[in-house]
């Protein structure tokens, strides 16, 4: 049994199994989710587990050389928009709708229980080398 790190099997064995170039959109409960990518939900109500707690795991366990968010973001949800450009400095912004058209193609969607506009990022996978 693990001791550190995500617990939660299946996020764990679905992030094992990505590569270089996949995409992981990380999203607030009201995103629609495509069809298509895994879906990990790991909602349990309005705001828990929190974007930010859940980014800020999958942070500590993925490389990730590119995140792309809805420039919405900046005016209806500052917190979020803050705490993305904090870790990604050249994070790409794109309209909300661009957004949901490029999560369509991401390998893997992990729903939190976000109440808050606009908590959504797709990540795009790095190499550790």
């Amino acid at each position: 049994m693990k001791k550190t790190g995500i617990l939660n099997r299946h996020l764990a064995g679905a992030l094992a199994g990505l590569g270089h170039g996949d995409g992981v959109l990380v999203c607030d409960a009201g995103m629609p989710i495509p069809d298509g990518p895994r879906v990990v939900d790991l909602a349990f109500r309005a705001g828990v587990p929190a974007f930010a707690e859940v980014l800020d795991g999958l942070l500590a366990e993925l490389v990730i050389e590119g995140a792309t968010a809805a420039r919405e973001i900046r005016d209806a949800n500052p917190e979020a928009s803050s705490l993305l450009e904090g870790h990604f400095p050249g994070l790409d912004l794109v309209s909300h709708e661009r957004l949901k058209e490029l999560s369509a193609g991401a390998r893997l969607v992990v729903r939190t229980g976000e109440a808050r506009p606009y908590a959504n990022v797709l990540l795009r996978c790095g190499v550790f080398f």
